[in-house]
């Protein structure tokens, strides 16, 4: 009797709705179809209209990153669940920023334009505005269920908007949508994933213009705010860089291997990190010492499995590339080589970031991100008059492995 008991405990455990294989499934899920989508719309287009798209999603990056409340963070971390008043204003102030974000986009449209060579192709950056306003209509019930860890609901939320996303962009790229496709595809399965939180969440926040109580979380989260927008250097400097002065075409290819690296490694890690976080905290809340071990174990498995990873992409470089997007993308590959151990690093700091803000440092990742800057600045230069773009993708993996230290020595700090 014991043998039958013990496989049904399993699996209900396995499948439960607090459990990891959600976020497993999930990303599994998840990034294949941004694979999917992002890989058959590079082989259709090419690298000029990659390029184009890139250059309007860049400008959704810095301005959500230049704004970024850290309220999602806050909510997920914080001792207690918000009072309704609180809920009410964390719906108000996401939505005020995903409009003046839209606002200030289209305002800035003409000199994206001028400055990254899109060509006339105006209306790219202009439709890309729609983006965060999107985003920021949902309601976040969704923080509140990953706070619960319910990651069942999320994951049923995250794969029905992906599957809407690949669906529309790929159909559109090949009805000749152009760089279009990519951002129609997006912004539908945003809207799609905006609907399911209010329909199928709750509790659902009051639709009022109310800031009471939102003071509540500023403390926690100016720390979130100044890590994002230190982030939002490191990991767009590059882009600017290579956008600027090489134009779309080489920035399409730039985009790719880096995209492509992301995709195998340091998604992975992305993905889990919304289970991680919300674990850690509630362990931590329970008692320090569990949290620090199942981050020790966390981050001793992670490792291990990116170190293999990095050497087998290393190896299949070339005929993965030929074999997935085609010859004109040949000239990207020693940069994905580059860009697999770039991301393999960032996939170990998305798990120091994840323990050390469940833990209440938020600083810490903060100060790493600047260490991260400073590097990349420093390095740059040097690297790029030496050895040109490979320079480049050598110095933010610099800056990359000079944060990760910082993050290990403050979780030594800790024990």
């Amino acid at each position: 009797m014991r043998a039958m008991r013990l496989p049904a405990w399993s699996v209900k455990a396995g499948f439960g709705p607090g459990a990891a294989t959600w976020v497993l499934l999930q990303q599994v899920v998840v990034r294949g179809l941004v694979a999917v989508k992002f890989l058959l719309i590079g082989r259709i287009l090419g690298p000029s209209a990659i390029g184009l798209a890139s250059v309007a999603l860049l400008a959704v990056t810095i301005a959500e990153a230049l704004s970024d409340t850290g309220l999602a963070q806050a909510v997920i971390q914080g001792p207690a669940p918000p009072t309704r008043d609180q809920f009410g204003a964390v719906w108000t102030t996401l939505a005020t920023r995903g409009l003046l974000i839209a606002l200030l986009l289209v305002a800035c449209a003409p000199l994206m334009n001028a400055q990254f060579h899109l060509g006339g192709a105006l209306g790219l950056v202009q439709l890309a505005a729609l983006l965060p306003l999107l985003r920021g209509l949902a309601s976040p019930a969704y923080f509140i269920a990953q706070r619960e860890r319910r990651f069942q609901h999320v994951a049923g939320i995250e794969i029905s908007s992906a599957c809407v996303d690949c669906g529309v962009g790929v159909g559109l790229a090949l009805a000749g949508a152009g760089p279009y496709a990519l951002l129609l595809g997006m912004m539908t399965g945003e809207a799609f994933k905006g609907m399911l939180t209010w329909t199928t969440l709750s509790p659902r926040p009051p639709v009022r213009l109310s800031w009471a109580g939102i003071g509540h979380y500023i403390g926690f989260s100016r720390w979130i705010w100044a890590s994002s927008v230190i982030i939002l250097v490191s990991n767009q400097f590059d882009k600017v860089v290579v956008g600027k002065l090489l134009g779309p075409t080489q920035l399409g290819a730039w985009q790719m291997s880096s995209k492509l690296a992301q995709m195998l490694l340091a998604d992975a890690a992305i993905a889990m990190s919304q289970y991680l976080f919300p674990t850690f905290a509630a362990h931590h809340r329970g008692g320090p010492q569990t949290a620090a071990r199942l981050f020790r174990i966390y981050l001793g498995v992670a490792a291990l499995g990116l170190a293999a990873v990095v050497v087998v992409l290393r190896f299949a470089a070339e005929p993965l590339f030929l074999f997935v997007l085609g010859a004109a993308w040949l000239p990207a590959v020693p940069l994905f080589r580059i860009f697999v151990i770039n991301m393999a690093v960032a996939a170990l700091n998305t798990v120091l970031a994840s323990y050390l803000r469940a833990v209440g440092d938020a600083r810490a990742v903060t100060v790493a991100s600047l260490i991260q800057v400073v590097v990349l600045l420093a390095a740059v230069p040097l690297a790029m008059h030496r050895w040109g773009v490979m320079g480049i993708a050598w110095a933010m993996t610099l800056g990359l492995v000079s944060g990760a230290a910082w993050m290990l020595y403050r979780v030594w700090k800790q024990r």
